[in-house]
């Protein structure tokens, strides 16, 4: 068998799709009050100073209402940004604003955290399948992400077949389920691992 685990026999496939339910609550202190919860308002405001623009993202305070400036470029010059990408910064596209909200680059540049809980729900198309049972078929997994949550492997497995976070590792340790990344590791792009068939009892353990 190939390194990466493919076999002839594998001819079952589930598609599992990591579904968003909402966008991520952008986590940052308000300087009105002492929340730190924040979302965004639907706006993008464009300053432009001669052929200089600043653009930001428009957040609103949980608790008191506050709305403060996110920065998604500052003095940067009108030929330097795309003018597809300009348009919809000043028609405050929703698609934009989506984009800007779940993205980590900025968080990180603006120095503050996104709080992903609530946000996504793990929908799978897999019929009945015991994977537990010695005799299994071989199954291949696609894993698809509609938002870059970053969500631990461990919890998409248990999640998505129903098993507890023991019996789960004991089937990675064992080589049952073949993953592309570690078990504890948080994937937020798409990616397909392996289930297959369990290998025969040795004659010391028969």
């Amino acid at each position: 068998m190939p390194a990466d685990g493919r076999g002839p026999g594998i001819d079952r496939k589930a598609l599992w799709v990591v579904s968003e339910l909402g966008l991520p609550t952008i986590v940052k202190a308000c300087v009105s009050c002492r929340s730190t919860r924040h979302r965004p308002t639907g706006k993008i405001r464009v300053n432009a100073n001669h052929k200089l623009l600043d653009v930001w993202l428009l957040i609103c305070c949980d608790l008191c209402g506050r709305t403060s400036k996110i920065p998604v470029h500052e003095r940067v010059n009108v030929r330097a940004l795309d003018h597809e990408r300009l348009l919809r910064f000043e028609n405050n596209d929703p698609a934009m604003v989506r984009q800007l909200t779940m993205d980590a680059t900025l968080a990180h540049k603006a120095a503050y955290q996104l709080d992903w809980t609530g946000t996504w729900q793990l929908d799978t198309d897999i019929p009945f399948y015991d994977l537990q049972r010695e005799d299994a078929g071989p199954l291949e997994v696609i894993i698809r992400f509609e938002l870059p949550a970053p969500v631990r492997v461990e919890k998409l497995l248990t999640a998505g077949f129903g098993l507890s976070r023991p019996a789960v590792r004991g089937m990675v340790d064992s080589g049952r389920i073949r993953l592309p990344l570690p078990i504890d590791a948080k994937a937020r792009e798409d990616f397909t691992f392996l289930v297959v068939t369990a290998p025969p009892l040795s004659p010391e353990r028969a």
